[in-house]
């Protein structure tokens, strides 16, 4: 078996390991955008094909690349939301996302997703850790044990994180309006 070979099949039993979650993560975020025309198997799958020519992948811990393919997700939803044309307002209203400890993200429109995207990205400017921790917790499913230990951080640490970057990013998507 050559080099590309094994590579290729220890990507694959990566990817493996952490394919059903991943499934499930992208079925709850997927779950409230009723917009969003990418079904949870092709959301996991775009992710993969994202990630499948990435350098170094293979030497990250599980729980590390379910953290990148997290990434990726976020990505491919708010590109799919920009091709809908999202820049329009949603007729029903103010943008509705939750984040709540459950994780069952609701998108009402491509313009939440957006709208949280952006948010993101302006608190990665301000606070990385927390917008990391969002991003883990919201389209990742990471329980807050498994973002500590990624992060190298108390739990205690990610907890208090947690709570100001939501109350940070509620404030934020009610400025919007």
């Amino acid at each position: 078996m050559n080099i590309a070979t094994e590579n290729r099949k220890e990507l694959d039993d990566l990817f493996s390991l952490t394919y059903e979650e991943l499934r499930r993560l992208a079925s709850s975020v997927k779950r409230g955008d009723r917009s969003n025309t990418l079904n949870p198997t092709a959301l996991v799958n775009e992710a993969w094909l994202k990630l499948a020519n990435s350098p170094g992948i293979l030497t990250t811990s599980p729980l590390h690349f379910k953290r990148i393919a997290a990434r990726a997700m976020r990505q491919l939803l708010v590109e799919a939301a920009r091709r809908r044309g999202a820049g329009k307002r949603n007729i029903e209203g103010s943008p509705v996302i939750t984040f709540d400890e459950s994780l069952h993200g609701a998108f009402t429109s491509d313009q939440d997703l957006l709208g949280l995207n952006a948010a993101l990205d302006e608190l990665a400017e301000l606070e990385p850790r927390q917008a990391t921790i969002v991003e883990s917790r919201f389209f990742g499913g990471f329980e807050m044990n498994e973002i500590a230990e990624m992060m190298g951080i108390s739990e205690a640490t990610t907890l208090r994180d947690w709570r100001v970057a939501k109350a940070w990013l509620g404030h934020k998507l009610s400025k919007a309006l």
